[in-house]
């Protein structure tokens, strides 16, 4: 008889307990559903924009490859509007600035390129932006643009790239010392010696003028002859 009361009294607790916290579990539960129901739709999404993006970038792609610059204008634009979210925007600036620069419309592109330094894309494709636009400013002799584009920049892949086109930078400046510190920093750099054409690199080191020393300034005694002249005018000068 108490085993059975006891039973009846944990029934009537587990109730009373479901009565005034019950609604709170269904409420978390249908929150929880509703939360995971949403990620697999915005994951879901997210891929289907990728791949939508994609189909674009192939296309422009294409269009850059042909050289038919107003379409490959319009898909740019809707890959950065239409997919902003995605890995193609900074892709397909790339793809724009060779096709401007195949154009001959620099600064065009330098403009495409400066958008994917300063976007959100990601590190790899900026750095492929920056040293691309790096050499346009060499190209428009921008070479005090090409160094604050370039100092400070700390990536061992493109380091030796980097302190070449510094290094032509400051030797188009006639700051001789600077640049050929530059040039030998990239033929010490180990890996630049398997991506860049090292014999060239030393060549822009041999062609480099040398640093001509202070010259020693030479002060003349001067001659007794004029010395009295100059004692004899100031006494004159006084009387």
């Amino acid at each position: 008889m108490d085993d059975l009361l006891s039973e009846k009294e944990q029934l009537e607790q587990i109730r009373a307990w479901w009565k005034e916290y019950g609604a709170y579990v269904i409420g978390g539960i249908v929150i929880g559903a509703g939360l995971i129901i949403g990620y697999n739709q915005y994951q879901s999404s997210k891929l289907e924009a990728q791949l939508e993006a994609s189909i674009a970038y192939e296309e422009l792609v294409g269009f850059v490859a042909d050289g038919k610059l107003e379409e490959a204008e319009a898909i740019a634009d809707e890959i950065a509007t239409s997919y902003a979210e995605t890995t193609y925007v900074g892709q397909s600036s790339l793809a724009m600035a060779r096709l401007y620069m195949d154009k001959n419309r620099d600064q065009d592109a330098a403009d495409a390129l400066l958008s994917v330094v300063e976007g959100e894309s990601d590190a790899e494709i900026k750095h492929l932006a920056r040293l691309r636009l790096a050499r346009i400013y060499l190209y428009q002799e921008k070479f005090e643009d090409v160094l604050a584009l370039l100092s400070g920049q700390d990536n061992s892949a493109f380091a030796a790239t980097y302190g070449e086109l510094m290094g032509d930078a400051y030797a188009a400046l006639g700051r001789v010392t600077e640049a050929e510190d530059a040039y030998q920093k990239v033929l010490n750099d180990e890996l630049g010696q398997v991506t860049l054409d090292r014999q060239l690199v030393q060549w822009k080191v041999l062609d480099l003028p040398a640093v001509q020393p202070l010259a020693d300034v030479e002060i003349a005694e001067p001659d007794a002859d004029d010395a009295v002249e100059a004692e004899d005018a100031v006494s004159e000068k006084g009387e």
